[in-house]
């Protein structure tokens, strides 16, 4: 059970942080306001770091984890087109990136709750992810 868990916490925790790359590099090279432009740019570069010690964990289990959910990643990739169309702003970016964040963080904690077996690594970079996506949203409010 302990393993089980493990590694379905692990396998959304991968999704999540690639949805999450994914996101920040859509929306980076659009935005015009330098402290955002670079909070957006360090939070990406957060999620690589933690994408690389997610695979080392999987490897550990000899999983190769879990892309994002084509009907949610097409989903969000519309979303974010269809808004920034009507107004390119960064705004619009940090509205964008807030309610990705927010999303993530109640999907985290979900899981957590889903996968209580889980071992403490993997619940480690789970909350590792969580205070990511957190600190985020609070970093750019102020450009809401």
């Amino acid at each position: 059970m302990v393993e089980q868990d493990t590694i379905k916490l692990l396998r959304e925790c991968d999704a999540g942080v690639k949805m999450g790359v994914s996101s920040l590099s859509d929306v980076i090279p659009i935005t015009e306001n330098e402290e955002l432009k670079q909070l957006l740019s360090d939070c990406k570069d957060n999620h690589e770091k933690l994408e690389c010690d997610l695979e080392k964990l999987l490897d550990k289990y000899q999983d190769n984890g879990k892309e994002p959910a084509a009907l949610a990643k097409g989903m969000s990739w519309m979303k974010t087109n269809v808004k920034l169309l009507m107004n390119a702003s960064d705004h619009t970016v940090a509205d964008l990136m807030t309610d990705g964040c927010n999303m993530g963080v109640k999907s985290l904690h979900m899981y957590l709750n889903q996968y209580p077996a889980a071992d403490e690594a993997s619940k480690s970079i789970t909350k590792r992810l969580i205070n990511l996506e957190e600190g985020l949203a609070m970093d750019i409010r102020k450009f809401l």
